[in-house]
C-alpha cells in the first residue's frame, strides 16, 4: 500500500513542533477542494477514482434533495403564516411574533452551549428549527383542527370534543411531527448524530421552533380577545398567556421532546448489531414525550382548576432539573471520552502528548483558540477551532468503534480526520501546548502495547 502521508512518530511530532522564538507559523487557507484532492490521493489509485465520481454523483443528488427539503420548509412557513394570520389578524399577528420572539434566543443559546464539546452543524440546526416552526406546525394546525371537529361530530359534544383534542390527539400529533425531524437527521445524518447530547440538541431546536409558531398562534389569538373587550395591562389575556406560556413554562415543548430526541441518541451510541434496542429505544422517548406532553394539557381537566400548578411544580420542575442534570453528565462523559480515547493516538505520533488533556478541558480549548487568534491572527484562531472539532470526532469515532457502533466506512473516516489534523498540526499544536501549560493538564499516554490500530496508514 503507498502512503500519500508521511509516517508520524513522536519524536518527529516534536521536533517539527515551532518553539517559542520561532517564526510564524504559516496559516494555510483550507480550500475543501485541496483537500478533497488530498484525501483521494491518501485513497490511492483507481478505488480513488471511483470513490471520486461516485462523491460527484452523490454531491449532485444531496444538494438537490438539500434544495427541496429547505424548499418543502419555505412553502410550508409561508402557508402557516397565511393561517395563522386569518386567525389572529394582523395586529394579533405582530403582536404574537414580538412576544413569542422573546424567549427564542435563550433556548437556543442554553441548547447550544450544551452542545460546545461536538458542535451540531448549523445546517442540521437550521433544518430543525425550521422543520418544527414550519412543518411541524402546519401538520399539528391541520390534524388537530381535523381531528377536534371529527370528534365533536361524532359525539355531538364540542366541550368534551376540545377536552380529548387537547389531552389524546394534541400529544400525539405534535410530538410525532416534531420526531420527524430527529429521524431524518438520525437517518441521513448518522455521522454528526453519534450521542445522546445530539439527540437532545436537535430536539431542542425542533421544539423551540415549534413552540414559537404556537406561541405566535395563541398570544395573537388573546391579544384579539382583549382587543374585543377592551381589556389591557395586567389583567389581560395577553398578560396572562404570555405569564404561562413565555415566563412559567418556556421550557415545556423543549423538555417533551427531549425525551425522544434522548431515545434517538441513545439508539445512536448503540452497537448496530443491537437492532431491537435501536429501534425500541426512540419508540419509549416517544411514548415518553406524548405521556408527558398529555399529561401537562390535561393537567386542569384531570385534576382541577389548580390541577396545572400542581403538575407544574411536583412533575415538570424536577423533571426539568433531572433532564438538565442528566444533559451537563452526559457532555462532561463526552470530554471524559476525549481524555481517554485520544492519548493512544498521541502516543502513535498523530498528537503531541499535551494535546489530549489540553482538548478534554473547555477552557483549555477556548484558551487555545485565543492565543491562536491573538498572536497569528483569525485564520489561526479557525484553524484551531478546527483542530478541535477533528480530534473530538476523532476521539468520538473510536468510541463508537470499542462499543460496536461504527459504521462501515470506520477506517475511511479515521484516515480522513487524521490527515485533516494532520494539514492543522503547525497551527494547532504549539497553541493546545499553550493551554495545557496555563491549564496544568499534565500529559497522560495509556499504556497500549499496539499502537498499529491508531494509525491506518501503517500496513
Amino acid at each position: 500500500m503507498s502512503h500519500a502521508s508521511p509516517q508520524p512518530s513522536p519524536a518527529h511530532r516534536q521536533s517539527s513542533a515551532p518553539q517559542p522564538h520561532a517564526p510564524r507559523p504559516a496559516v494555510p487557507a483550507y480550500d475543501e477542494r485541496q483537500v478533497e484532492a488530498e484525501l483521494t490521493a491518501v485513497a490511492g489509485g483507481a478505488r480513488g477514482a471511483r470513490h471520486r465520481a461516485r462523491a460527484a454523483r452523490l454531491w449532485r443528488s444531496r444538494a438537490l434533495r438539500l434544495c427541496g427539503v429547505f424548499t418543502l420548509l419555505a412553502l410550508c412557513g409561508l402557508v402557516i403564516l397565511v393561517l395563522v394570520r386569518e386567525q389572529t389578524g394582523t395586529r394579533g399577528f405582530l403582536v404574537g411574533l414580538g412576544l413569542a420572539t422573546l424567549p427564542v434566543p435563550l433556548l437556543l443559546a442554553a441548547f447550544r452551549w450544551l452542545d460546545r464539546v461536538e458542535p451540531m452543524p448549523w445546517r442540521n440546526l437550521v433544518f430543525s428549527f425550521g422543520w418544527g416552526a414550519c412543518a411541524a406546525a402546519l401538520v399539528s394546525l391541520l390534524a388537530n383542527t381535523f381531528a377536534t371537529r371529527w370528534i365533536a361530530t361524532a359525539t355531538a359534544d364540542p366541550a368534551s370534543a376540545d377536552t380529548w383534542g387537547a389531552t389524546v390527539v394534541a400529544p400525539i400529533v405534535e410530538e410525532s411531527a416534531k420526531a420527524v425531524a430527529i429521524l431524518l437527521l438520525f437517518c441521513f445524518r448518522g455521522r454528526e448524530f453519534t450521542g445522546a447530547v445530539d439527540g437532545i440538541v436537535v430536539a431542542g431546536f425542533t421544539a423551540t421552533g415549534f413552540a414559537f409558531t404556537e406561541n405566535i398562534l395563541y398570544l395573537g389569538n388573546a391579544f384579539g380577545e382583549d382587543q374585543a373587550f377592551g381589556t389591557s395591562g395586567l389583567g389581560s389575556v395577553t398578560a396572562a398567556t404570555f405569564f404561562v406560556r413565555v415566563v412559567m413554562s418556556p421550557f415545556a415543548h423543549p423538555l417533551f421532546t427531549v425525551l425522544c430526541g434522548l431515545g434517538f441518541g441513545l439508539a445512536a451510541a448503540t452497537a448496530r448489531r443491537r437492532r431491537l434496542r435501536r429501534i425500541a429505544l426512540p419508540l419509549l422517548g416517544l411514548l415518553l414525550a406524548m405521556g408527558m406532553h398529555a399529561l401537562w394539557n390535561g393537567s386542569t381537566s384531570l385534576f382541577g382548576p389548580w390541577g396545572f400548578y400542581a403538575v407544574y411544580g411536583a412533575f415538570m420542575v424536577p423533571a426539568f432539573g433531572l433532564l438538565t442534570w442528566l444533559t451537563i453528565w452526559t457532555r462532561q462523559r463526552e470530554l471524559h471520552t476525549i481524555s481517554t480515547h485520544l492519548p493512544a493516538y498521541a502516543a502513535a505520533g498523530w498528537l503531541t502528548p499535551a494535546e489530549p488533556p489540553a482538548l478534554s478541558s473547555m477552557r483549555a480549548r477556548t484558551m487555545a483558540r485565543d492565543m491562536a487568534r491573538r498572536a497569528y491572527g483569525p485564520a489561526a484562531g479557525h484553524a484551531v477551532s478546527e483542530y478541535e472539532r477533528f480530534a473530538t470526532s476523532l476521539a468520538f469515532l473510536r468510541h463508537r468503534a470499542h462499543r460496536g457502533a461504527a459504521g462501515p466506512d470506520f477506517v475511511e473516516r479515521e484516515r480522513e480526520l487524521l490527515h485533516r489534523l494532520w494539514l492543522r498540526r503547525e497551527v494547532a499544536a504549539p497553541a493546545l501546548a499553550y493551554a495545557a501549560r496555563a491549564t496544568g493538564r499534565t500529559a497522560y499516554v495509556p499504556p497500549h502495547r499496539d499502537y498499529d490500530g491508531y494509525n491506518p496508514y501503517r500496513t
